[in-house]
C-alpha cells in the first residue's frame, strides 16, 4: 500500500487518546498520525515526541482548520462528545469518538441525523469486538454452529481506588454521566450485544460501596434478550483480584473468555461442543480462522477498508444506540425498582437523559 493511500489522522485528547495513537502505528500502512491536541500541551509532547507526530495543538478547532486531516478521534471526556463530533462533522472531517459515545438516545439520534447531511461517517469505539476469542466465537455463529443461545453470563470485576476519582471530571453525574456500567463494564456488555443482538427487558439493582463517589460502583443486572435467552451480568470496582469473563451457553457448544480484566476478547477461548461430532466440527471451523488485527488497530483497520469500500463500519451508530439505550435502561431501572421494555423511544422519560432524577 502506498503512503499516499493513507489516512491522515488526528487525535484529541493524550490520555486514552495515547493507546489509540499506538493502534493506528500498528497499522501504520493504512494511517499517519500528523496531529495531536490536548488542552495540556506538556501532557501532550512527549507522546507526540514518541510517535513523531509532527503537530501538538491545544484547541479543537485549530485541528478543524487543517485541510490535510481527514479524520479526527476524539478521546475526550464524556460530557463533550456530542459537541465535538458535530464540530468535525462540520469541518467534513470524519469522527472517530470514544465510549460512551454521547450522553442520551436523543444526542445518538442526533447524530445520525448529523451524519447523514455530512457525507462524512461516525465511528464510535468498541475496540474490544476485534479481539482473536471473540471473532472465534462470531465465526462459529456463522457456520450454524453454536444453535440457539440459552444462558450467558458476564462478570466485570475491577478495582479503582479513591486516587483513580481524584481526576476531576470522574465520579460525577455531570461530567462522567455514569460510572461502572458505563464506564467500565460498556465494552463487555456490548460484546454481549455484539454476539446475542440487544436485550428486550432489563432489570437492574446499582449501589455505590467502594468509593466515595456520585455513581455507582456496583450493580446486578438480569436481561431478556431479543432471542428469549437469559443472561445475568455482575459489575464491580471493588475486586482485589481483577477479572472479566464471559460466558455463552448454547444448545450446541459452550463458549467461554479468559479472565483477563482488559484483553478477555481475546485468545484463548474455549469452545465444548455439545457431542464429541460437533467438538470435531468446532475444532475444523476454527482451525481455517484466519486472524486480523485486534483491539483499536484492528477496528481501525476495518475502519480504513469501511471507508475505501463504501461499506459498513465495524461499529456503528446503530450499535452505539443498542449499548447507550441498555444503559438508559439500567439506569432507569435502578431508579425506579421496575424492569424495563426494550426498546426506548422518544416518549420514554430518559430518552432525552438518562442522569437520575434527585
Amino acid at each position: 500500500m502506498a503512503a499516499s493511500d493513507r489516512l491522515r489522522v488526528a487525535v484529541v485528547g493524550a490520555g486514552i487518546g495515547s493507546s489509540h495513537v499506538r493502534g493506528y502505528r500498528a497499522v501504520a500502512d493504512r494511517f499517519e498520525v500528523t496531529a495531536l491536541c490536548d488542552i495540556d500541551a506538556e501532557r501532550a509532547r512527549p507522546i507526540a515526541e514518541e510517535h513523531g507526530i509532527a503537530r501538538v495543538v491545544t484547541d479543537l478547532a485549530e485541528l478543524c482548520r487543517m485541510d490535510d486531516l481527514e479524520v479526527i478521534d476524539i478521546c475526550t471526556p464524556p460530557h463533550l462528545h456530542f459537541d465535538q463530533i458535530q464540530q468535525v462533522l462540520a469541518a467534513g472531517k470524519h469522527a472517530i469518538c470514544e465510549k460512551p459515545l454521547v450522553s442520551s438516545l436523543r444526542e445518538v439520534d442526533a447524530l445520525a441525523q448529523a451524519e447523514a447531511k455530512s457525507g462524512r461517517r461516525i465511528m464510535p469505539i468498541f475496540q474490544y469486538r476485534f479481539g482473536h476469542g471473540l471473532q472465534k466465537l462470531k465465526l462459529l455463529i456463522a457456520q450454524g454452529l453454536t444453535g440457539k443461545a440459552y444462558l450467558s453470563t458476564v462478570e466485570t470485576a475491577w478495582r479503582r481506588r479513591a486516587a483513580y476519582y481524584e481526576v476531576p471530571w470522574r465520579g460525577k453525574w455531570a461530567t462522567e454521566r455514569g460510572g461502572a456500567l458505563l464506564g467500565h463494564a460498556i465494552h463487555a456488555h456490548d460484546m454481549l450485544c455484539y454476539v446475542l443482538g440487544p436485550a428486550a427487558r432489563v432489570f437492574a439493582y446499582t449501589t455505590t460501596r467502594v468509593n466515595n463517589i456520585e455513581v455507582e460502583d456496583c450493580a446486578a443486572i438480569a436481561l431478556e434478550m431479543t432471542d428469549g435467552s437469559a443472561a445475568a451480568l455482575g459489575v464491580t470496582l471493588g475486586s482485589a483480584a481483577e477479572v472479566t469473563r464471559h460466558r455463552f451457553c448454547f444448545s450446541g457448544l459452550v463458549a467461554e473468555s479468559n479472565t483477563r480484566p482488559y484483553t478477555n476478547s481475546g485468545d484463548p477461548w474455549s469452545f465444548v461442543g455439545d457431542t464429541p461430532e460437533l467438538t470435531e466440527q468446532v475444532e475444523q471451523v476454527l482451525a481455517g480462522f484466519q486472524p486480523l488485527p485486534e483491539l483499536y488497530a484492528g477496528q481501525f483497520y476495518r475502519f480504513y477498508d469501511a471507508l475505501h469500500c463504501e461499506g459498513e463500519l465495524p461499529v456503528t451508530l446503530v450499535d452505539a444506540r443498542i449499548s447507550l439505550e441498555l444503559i438508559t435502561a439500567m439506569y432507569y431501572s435502578a431508579e425506579t425498582g421496575s424492569s424495563v421494555t426494550l426498546p426506548i423511544g422518544v416518549d420514554h422519560p430518559r430518552y432525552a437523559s438518562w442522569l437520575p432524577h434527585t
